[in-house]
């Protein structure tokens, strides 16, 4: 054999071995063998339980990490734990969150326009990670729509009332998930 030049046909198999195997192969399509193994298989589990979930009357465990609606959540004494500091906004992939600061009379900062647009959110939980004092949060709400052209913008006082609505379950989940973190 020449450097450069490649055999055709098989190395080392007689005729008989090349006839064989093309049998094989014909009697395999032939009879579909791919398919009468697939319709066994379909039929072995047609007769089992199945493992369906009737959702809106059963629900599914969900885990207290899971990332869902947002919400801002306020001190025991009423008063909003967000202090401007724009980390979540800085932090956001899809660029989300729109944050406006003004300084209160007391001399703290504070949000006049915190605004989340849930269709650009990628419900990546950075926000939530980013924020030092623990003001933003994702719920595990995740059975919500939106009708009207608008309605897709979370802002502050929408945040804030789903943080009050749902502060005992946020509560619950940040309690059930501090050993981890």
């Amino acid at each position: 054999m020449r450097l450069g030049v490649v055999p055709c046909g098989p190395v080392g198999r007689g005729l008989k071995d090349i006839t064989v195997a093309s049998l094989r192969h014909f009697a395999k399509t032939l009879l579909l063998g791919e398919l009468l193994s697939g319709l066994a298989l379909t039929f072995k589990y047609m007769w089992k339980p199945k493992f369906t979930v009737h959702y809106p009357q059963e629900k599914t465990p969900q885990s207290v990490r899971y990332r869902g609606l947002h919400a801002l959540r306020r001190y025991p004494n009423g008063e909003e734990r967000c202090i401007a500091c724009k980390l979540c906004e800085a932090v956001c992939p899809a660029l989300a969150i729109t944050i406006e600061s003004d300084v209160s009379n007391d001399g703290t900062r504070r949000t006049t326009r915190y605004d989340i647009d849930l269709f650009k959110c990628i419900y990546c939980g950075f926000c939530e990670e980013a924020c030092p004092v623990d003001a933003i949060v994702e719920t595990r709400i995740h059975e919500y729509h939106m009708e009207n052209r608008g309605e897709n913008i979370m802002t502050k006082d929408k945040l804030l009332a789903v943080g009050d609505r749902f502060q005992a379950m946020i509560t619950a989940d940040k309690t059930a998930d501090a050993p981890y973190r």
